[in-house]
């Protein structure tokens, strides 16, 4: 199943190609012009924001919230009826803390608030949070993919693994652009190993 693109990408592993170029190629121009510090971090009108730039070339619903439920393994996201009220409520979260933070990363996960492209939005969105709380921001070249995989999907029931994970792979080193676009390539490994998984996307 191949989701509807401005491309016209009708076979899925090269959409999931192309869009992970240009959602790079986004991400650097984002990062360059400075965009992303004037952004007011932990509301979802910068995550909509961020998934907008990343992906307006390639999907018609870039920034926008959902109005479909999906579902990725057997576990179901937010309802697209209740999606308003529960992304309102995400971006009332606190995100003075470490944990405070990463609490909310992992309830913006679980609303999972756009058609695709979640995961690596929601990267940046949580990197933008701790640069802006904590002055520090995850190395995702230093979180083992597979243990990360594990850790979000056990997520909603219990936090402390990624918490743990996340905190072990935090750094200070916050103008780093290199760091920065980590972010988007252990993200890209997130979203379309589920995808290839299960393509139980739901009407």
């Amino acid at each position: 199943m191949t989701l509807k693109n401005k491309l016209s990408i009708e076979n899925a592993v090269e959409l999931a190609r192309i869009e992970e170029r240009i959602s790079k190629m986004k991400a650097i121009e984002l990062w360059n012009s400075g965009e992303l510090d004037k952004m007011s971090a932990g509301t979802f009108q910068s995550l909509a924001k961020i998934h907008k730039v990343l992906f307006n070339e390639i999907y018609d619903f870039a920034g926008k919230i959902r109005s479909v439920n999906i579902s990725k393994g057997n576990f179901r996201f937010a309802s697209a009826i209740y999606l308003n009220e529960v992304v309102a409520a995400v971006e009332t979260m606190p995100q003075s803390t470490f944990n405070e933070i990463i609490a909310k990363y992992v309830e913006m996960n679980i609303a999972h608030p756009f058609r695709e492209g979640n995961g690596r939005s929601m990267r940046l969105w949580l990197d933008q949070i701790l640069k802006s709380e904590i002055q520090k921001v995850v190395d995702w070249s230093q979180v083992d993919k597979n243990l990360y995989l594990q850790a979000m999907e056990r997520s909603p029931i219990n936090d402390s693994e990624i918490k743990n994970l996340l905190f072990n792979a935090l750094t200070d080193k916050i103008e780093d652009r290199e760091i920065f676009m980590k972010g988007l390539d252990a993200s890209y490994f997130y979203e379309n190993y589920f995808a290839y998984r299960s393509q139980d996307l739901l009407k």
